[in-house]
């Protein structure tokens, strides 16, 4: 089911992503990465169509890293979320528009806050406490309503992820003390991800 989730901690950001490529009823390939680091401190999640998401994932991944490289500093989390937004939105007025939905999550170190925006496919973007994408962000929306609090750790909320579902299928094993290198078994379709403080 291809689907990504966000969570906003007081502290982090959790950011879980399954690793499904499909086309219609078929699945093509069971580990895509579907999760960006774009720099120490943020990452982003990201689906859609498949070669829309790799191909748009890598253009705002090698241009934010251009930019540390021209001006000597990171892009806090909300300028790199308004820059990947002009993208898309300009992408969309083209003949080229990437049909991507996706969520910007990181720690700003300036204002020492986590941020977690949700982004869709026309560019309309919203800072969120949680938020999911895809096919399971209708069973998930309702789930992390219920269970969610802002004042959690990300060790809560990964073991709200996983006690809540996210983890209990075959293929995944969350390792907290390797966050984002998750171990997986089988067909590694699920992954986590969290932006690191420091």
């Amino acid at each position: 089911m291809e689907t990504i989730i966000g969570i906003r901690c007081k502290d982090c950001v959790v950011v879980a992503a399954d690793r499904v490529n499909a086309f219609s009823i078929i699945m093509v390939k069971n580990d895509m990465n579907k999760i960006f680091q774009l720099n120490d401190n943020l990452v982003m999640a990201i689906n859609g169509e498949p070669g829309d998401a790799v191909q748009f994932a890598e253009y705002i991944s090698k241009n934010i890293q251009l930019y540390k490289m021209r001006h000597g500093y990171d892009l806090s989390p909300l300028a790199s979320t308004t820059y990947v937004q002009r993208n898309l939105a300009n992408y969309l007025r083209s003949r080229t528009p990437y049909h991507v939905n996706l969520m910007m999550a990181g720690y700003d170190t300036l204002t020492d806050k986590p941020h977690l925006s949700y982004m869709d496919y026309l560019a309309t973007t919203v800072e969120v406490p949680f938020g999911a994408h895809g096919y399971g962000s209708s069973f998930v929306m309702g789930l992390l309503d219920r269970i969610y609090k802002p004042d959690c750790t990300g060790d809560e909320a990964v073991c709200k992820v996983d006690k809540n579902g996210v983890a209990h299928l075959d293929d995944i094993n969350i390792n907290p003390d390797k966050i984002f290198n998750p171990e997986l078994r089988q067909q590694q379709r699920s992954n986590v991800a969290q932006p690191m403080i420091h």
